[in-house]
């Protein structure tokens, strides 16, 4: 470690995260270093479960399209399902400060109540804790989750191999916008919101149409091109994107823009990637578009060559440029 500290953008998804997780964490915790997915499977006697946890620090916390309770449940659904794991039971830690409105955390319950039926699984064991006024931000939410892993699935980055495609579920960059949007009111379209949403039953959809389905990974922090650099190293594979084909929504490509952001780095917390196998391709996007989440899913790249971990994107201006892993902290504090 290069830092003698904790620096903010040691919690963006990127570079500086990597090299937290991979030279402090993984060496504390683990026998081995393996590709850390977001779920761990283990395994049992009466089969396969999936255990995952997050924490959720948004500011703020109320935004366009969903709040900090209706996030922490998506986020820990969509980490279980990924993996290929059926969601089932999850917990809720609660760090609240001092001075909290009783009618905003009964809100974030309601909230986080609604979406776990929605998802299909059940809030069953919690803690609580306050904390002085200031030390808090309001309130932080922490969860775990678990599932159950159908016989036989297995979803592993390291499966991709040269000729595999690369589906992206919809349109990038509606959570990191939105929420950048409301943290600094900033004048944006009354129609955009966040894209926060369980994705269990979407990847079921998918799954059942397509079980060589190699892997899939929600692009959260960090968005989709440092995702795409995380299976590149695991793989050992080149990904080559086409920027004409990257579905994204007009007004958060404005957005973006005027910014100076770049949209394949911007959060999101309602999509998910797949790589599988280019025969496969077509019958994937008819199971995807079949499903109201999936309506915008497209085909955004593919894998190009073995043993060279890296990700280019073709540019509309028949270019080629590199998409590094993001190295700080373009949108901290988004989940």
């Amino acid at each position: 470690m290069k830092n003698d500290v904790v620096l903010l953008a040691h919690g963006s998804g990127g570079g500086l995260y990597h090299q937290l997780v991979n030279e402090l964490f993984v060496p504390a915790f683990y026998d081995k270093a393996d590709v850390l997915a977001d779920s761990a499977v283990l395994n049992n006697q009466a089969g396969d479960l999936a255990f995952t946890t997050d924490s959720f620090v948004v500011q703020p916390r109320k935004f366009s399209g969903g709040d900090i309770g209706h996030l922490a449940v998506c986020g820990t659904v969509n980490d279980l399902a990924v993996s290929g794991a059926v969601p089932k039971y999850l917990s809720a830690g609660f760090i609240i400060e001092e001075g909290l409105s009783i009618t905003e955390l009964k809100d974030i319950c309601a909230s986080m109540a609604k979406t776990a039926k929605e998802a299909g699984v059940a809030i069953v064991t919690g803690d609580t804790k306050v904390v002085k006024a200031g030390q808090a931000d309001g309130i932080y939410i922490n969860t775990a989750g678990i599932g159950f892993m159908p016989k036989g699935r297995k979803l592993d980055s390291r499966l991709l191999g040269e000729g595999d495609v690369i589906i992206l579920s919809g349109t990038m960059g509606d959570h990191g916008a939105t929420v950048m949007a409301a943290r600094e009111a900033f004048a944006f379209s009354e129609n955009q919101q966040s894209d926060a949403v369980p994705l269990n039953g979407l990847i079921e959809v998918l799954l059942k149409a397509v079980p060589n389905t190699k892997v899939l990974r929600d692009p959260t922090r960090g968005g989709v091109a440092t995702t795409l650099n995380e299976w590149c190293e695991e793989a050992n594979v080149t990904i080559e994107l086409e920027e004409a084909a990257l579905p994204i929504k007009p007004e958060v490509q404005s957005f973006c823009d005027i910014l100076g952001l770049e949209p394949l780095y911007v959060a999101n917390e309602g999509k998910f990637l797949v790589g599988l196998p280019q025969e496969f391709a077509e019958a994937a996007l008819k199971a995807l578009k079949s499903h109201p989440l999936g309506k915008d899913a497209a085909v955004i790249g593919r894998v190009t060559k073995n043993n060279q971990a890296q990700v280019y994107l073709n540019t509309a201006y028949g270019s080629q440029r590199i998409l590094q892993m993001l190295s700080g902290a373009q949108l901290p504090r988004i989940c």
